[in-house]
């Protein structure tokens, strides 16, 4: 009897473990009155909501300051091409100051049950792409934020320089054109494409959880495409509704 309620027991935290895990994308942002993607209060709402993470996006400014925006510009301003001391006149729709990274991860250090999700954006040339990996895993490193972070790009090189710099560190692969067995052949740790690309390859989830991948999906925002991921048993999934799928 002891050993039946054991096995019932981790079947159960089996279970529990295989439940598709909520990101929030950009922060949690869509809110009553709704606030700014990518913005510090965008954050605490994630925090408040107790899901799994919250993704945000790093750039790099033209004097090499890390900031937090999503769009190549900000204002009419290219962040690449324009020192941070400009950017920072132009406030975001909700008033806040245009977020740095260090201030962007201080903020998500107040809640280490969060998982940051830190999506760093393909910039121009390798030599920039490499600069600003390294800037940004070294600030997480200085903050020591290293066991509550996880890696995202769109840039195959950065996903790489990302697992050189720091073998240990989760990467995931966001745009979708390589498989489950040449993700695991590039060396990173799982797919995190958009739910066109699993519609299209319906077996990719089941492939990848065999070679041992994460498996995520974005931008998740219907309920419908949400139940399909999840009897397909993804992982994760990314979504602009978090506090309408945490309980599904």
């Amino acid at each position: 009897m002891k050993n039946f309620i054991l096995g019932l027991a981790v079947l159960s935290a089996g279970i529990m473990n295989a439940q598709t895990q909520i990101i929030a994308h950009r922060g949690y942002f869509q809110t009553n009155p709704p606030t700014t993607e990518n913005s510090l209060k965008s954050l605490e709402n994630a925090q408040n909501l107790k899901i799994y993470g919250s993704e945000f996006d790093v750039r790099m400014t033209k004097d090499g300051v890390l900031v937090i925006n999503h769009d190549e510009h900000h204002a009419k301003m290219e962040i690449s091409e324009t020192d941070f001391k400009e950017l920072e006149k132009v406030k975001l729709s909700n008033g806040e100051q245009f977020p740095t990274l260090k201030d962007y991860l201080k903020k998500g250090k107040k809640d280490k049950s969060l998982k940051l999700i830190v999506e760093i954006k393909p910039d121009k040339t390798k030599e920039k792409e490499d600069e600003l990996t390294a800037k940004t895993i070294k600030m997480i490193k200085d903050l020591k934020l290293e066991s509550q972070s996880e890696f995202i790009s769109f840039s195959l090189n950065i996903c790489k320089e990302i697992k050189k710099l720091e073998p240990s560190f989760k990467v995931q692969y966001l745009r979708g054109e390589l498989s489950p067995q040449q993700i695991k052949d590039e060396g990173l740790d799982g797919i995190d494409y958009h739910y066109s690309i699993f519609e299209k390859n319906p077996t990719w989830i089941s492939e990848a959880k065999a070679l041992g991948l994460i498996t995520n999906s974005w931008t998740v925002n219907d309920v419908a495409v949400y139940e399909k991921l999840k009897n397909q048993g993804i992982g994760f999934v990314t979504t602009n509704i978090p506090d309408q799928l945490k309980n599904k």
